[in-house]
């Protein structure tokens, strides 16, 4: 009987969780405060679309057009990005109104003085694939859900005879408060009684890129009146810079009128394709329904057990800003505008995709991918290989829309391909996407790279950020070293092999710091661990300093346990790391936030740096410092991210971390482990079983592993492969709250690194 009731009770919390609303864990606002620059608005995985509020144009804080500490909005366009620290997109701007027809925005100051709506952040409503807030201006309700390549809007008037949208072609990021829009070209047509279709082009971050829209309302307009350069236009159709549109309609009180909105790369006419395809009708709650059910199914990936109701809202919220990039950029019909910008058709059942943000999400969200996601790396990689071949730009290295921005250093697309290579992923072009992987590395006159075939380094006095290329590019050299090899190219492994050795040629044993060089060989001076650069010229690090830099060799901690001297004096150096005053005079950038000591967590660089103790001996240190970067650089609050979200790399840090592991040098296909902070994670890795990871602890102070099993035999080692898991299986590690300083301590229990 007893036995009987134990089973009903298991079947019972097996149904439960199969039956919980994991979207309901997902705080929409986390890093839309601070400089996390996220947007709360609507969209589905990996969507084309991403529907939002802007709150502003102007400015660092507002890259994603939204910031919490707004209190006033232009209206609701419907492309941003997540948490980037440079901005664009904002297309096809829509915003209701009622009164006098306004066609700028205004201020922030003075709301009134355009169609701004002021707005309060209690009347805002948002969970994944859904945004809702009041306008209070206009007492108008708007609420917002996206399809794939389509936007739907519900928006309910009270009674005027001045009811009317203003659609904002011209809105855009600005460089700075009443700059001139970046727009290149642009047309709007009037096309029939209820449908309005344009386009554009823009010069901002990734210049030049197309983006078209075909835009249906649920109620003939009574007008529709096209502006260009402020003026009315007199025809149904318009061509220029500045273009806009005023459509007018007589509403009754609580009325309500849809907006629908197809995007595309390609054209007008396929943006129509994409909306009648996707949102035939005008169900406004059957297309929410599909964008939560999407969200619950890509969240269900990994279902965590947790008394901490913070810690599961951080990292469901951790898991949605996963997913917000990579955006899907084609056509139902296969349709897309290439890096090259001519109009492409893919092949059945494949798709094309934007927004790689690399520098960024090559650290952990691509290697979270390679296990929750799996299905979806095939694809992901292809389009990096075509992109290589079609972008005149060669390797890609911060995509978007058909451009590349060029932002950020290294060309980073070869450590994702290789990483994806060494994890054994089948369908993949690797071999078409070599030779121009191989062309960055061996033949382009790009950013410091004939310097660094050379002399081994990039001269400071030659290369702004030098020091910074030299160590990413030699991690490159892994990654293709990596690549050659799966592609059975020996003598390309080989030379590949020996140059990602180069980050050595910038260390200076008197002082234990990688620094700059001079192109006359000697060390640039005078030197300081905390400055940004040793002249007034330009930084000689990206985003960083060399206390942060120095550790960049990511595929070679042993490399640097010998220069430094040994483990303790490796262990010594990483505690200074952490220990050192956080003061720094001169100059800051904006993007060294997050700081523990010279660790900043706020940006990319030291991401894996809490982990390099493992390779020391002392995955104890690697426990403590994780669990305390989980506690105290995320929180449940706008405000909750340590920096800039950066298309998911910020949030994917938290996710695999709080799972109790990373991937410190992704190309190896190792992990390396952390501390976990859920009682359990049972993680769908696309196979016939999951992969189960159970922390057994008595209480939440238990941060420190004791003893570790892998598929049911004891562990050791401080790390596993991607091979152990990717299959499915169990990892159980037994928590203390004290160190067991023996668990991974042996030399031969270390991970794996280039130098052995």
């Amino acid at each position: 009987m007893v036995v009987r009731k134990i089973a009903l009770l298991v079947s019972s919390l097996a149904l439960a969780l199969a039956a919980e609303d994991l979207t309901r864990n997902v705080n929409v606002f986390i890093g839309t405060g601070g400089h996390g620059h996220t947007y709360p608005g609507a969209t589905v995985p990996f969507g084309m679309v991403q529907l939002s509020p802007d709150t502003y144009n102007v400015g660092w804080d507002w890259c994603s057009g939204y910031h919490y500490s707004d209190d006033s909005m232009m209206g609701f366009s419907h492309t941003h990005l997540s948490g980037t620290g440079v901005g664009d997109m904002l297309d096809v701007l829509v915003m209701p109104g009622t009164g006098e027809v306004r066609l700028e925005p205004g201020t922030r100051e003075n709301p009134g003085s355009g169609y701004r709506s002021r707005f309060s952040h209690q009347d805002e409503k948002a969970t994944p694939g859904y945004y809702s807030v009041l306008l209070k201006d206009y007492g108008i309700r708007a609420e917002l859900t996206a399809t794939q390549r389509a936007g739907l809007h519900r928006y309910t008037f009270p009674a005027s005879e001045s009811s009317h949208f203003i659609v904002d072609l011209a809105h855009t990021i600005l460089g700075k408060e009443g700059a001139a829009p970046n727009v290149i070209s642009a047309e709007l047509k009037v096309a029939g009684p209820d449908l309005i279709l344009g386009g554009r082009r823009v010069a901002n971050w990734a210049k030049g890129r197309h983006i078209y829209f075909a835009m249906k309302f649920s109620k003939p307009f009574l007008s529709a009146t096209l502006y260009k350069d402020g003026q009315e236009a007199g025809a149904a159709e318009a061509s220029g810079k500045i273009l806009k549109c005023a459509v007018k309609y007589l509403t009754s009180e609580g009325e309500t009128i849809l907006v629908k909105v197809g995007l595309s790369g390609v054209s007008a006419e396929a943006a129509l394709k994409n909306l009648e395809a996707e949102i035939p009708g005008w169900d406004f709650d059957g297309v929410k329904t599909a964008a939560h059910e999407a969200w619950q199914k890509e969240l269900e990936r990994v279902r965590i057990e947790t008394s901490n109701e913070k810690q599961r809202q951080i990292f469901y919220t951790a898991m949605y800003h996963m997913m917000l990039a990579p955006t899907l950029y084609d056509d139902v019909d296969g349709g897309y505008r290439g890096m090259d910008l001519q109009v492409r058709k893919g092949r059945a059942g494949q798709h094309n995709y934007s927004t790689y943000s690399l520098w960024d999400t090559y650290r952990a969200l691509h290697p979270l991918y390679t296990l929750i996601q799996k299905q979806r790396v095939p694809e992901l990689m292809n389009c990096l290989a075509r992109m290589a071949e079609e972008s005149p730009a060669g390797a890609p290295v911060w995509p978007l829309q058909g451009r590349e921005t060029g932002c950020m250093t290294g060309y980073h697309s070869v450590v994702v391909l290789a990483e994806a290579a060494a994890k054994g992923f089948q369908g993949i072009d690797f071999a078409s996407a070599y030779p121009f992987m191989k062309k960055r590395a061996m033949d382009d006159d790009y950013r410091g790279l004939p310097d660094y075939r050379k002399l081994g380094y990039i001269p400071s006095d030659r290369e702004e950020e030098s020091a910074t290329k030299t160590l990413e590019y030699s991690y490159d050299d892994w990654a293709m070293a990596r690549l050659a090899e799966a592609l059975g190219r020996k003598e390309d492994t080989l030379v590949f092999q020996k140059r990602s050795a180069n980050y050595r040629n910038l260390w200076d044993p008197s002082t234990g710091f990688v620094r700059p060089k001079l192109s006359d060989g000697t060390f640039a001076g005078p030197f300081d661990p905390k400055k940004v650069g040793v002249s007034k010229k330009w930084r000689d690090f990206t985003e960083a300093n060399s206390w942060q830099a120095t550790w960049q060799a990511q595929h070679d901690p042993q490399g640097y346990i010998q220069l430094l001297g040994g483990r303790q004096a490796f262990i010594d150096k990483l505690d200074a790391l952490f220990s050192q005053s956080p003061q720094i005079d001169g100059e800051v950038p904006v993007d060294m936030t997050g700081l523990i000591g010279m660790y900043a967590h706020g940006n990319e660089p030291s991401h894996h740096v809490a982990y390099l103790y493992s390779y020391a001996g002392a995955p104890y240190k690697t426990q403590q410092r994780v669990r305390e970067i989980l506690d105290s650089q995320y929180n449940n609050a706008p405000d909750g991210l340590a920096g800039n979200e950066d298309c998911g790399q910020m949030s994917a840090w938290y996710a695999i971390s709080a799972l109790g592991f990373y991937a410190v040098d992704p190309v190896s296909a190792n992990y390396v482990f952390g501390t976990p902070l859920f009682d359990k994670a049972t993680i769908d890795v696309g196979g016939a079983k999951p992969l189960v990871i159970e922390a057994r602890r008595k209480s939440e102070k238990d941060i420190y592993i004791q003893s570790v099993t892998l598929n049911g035999k004891p562990y050791g080692k401080s790390w596993f492969r991607h091979a152990d898991v990717a299959q499915g299986g169990t990892i159980v590690m037994t928590m203390g709250a004290e160190p067991n300083k023996k668990f991974g301590a042996a030399p031969a229990d270390a991970p794996p690194s280039m130098t052995k």
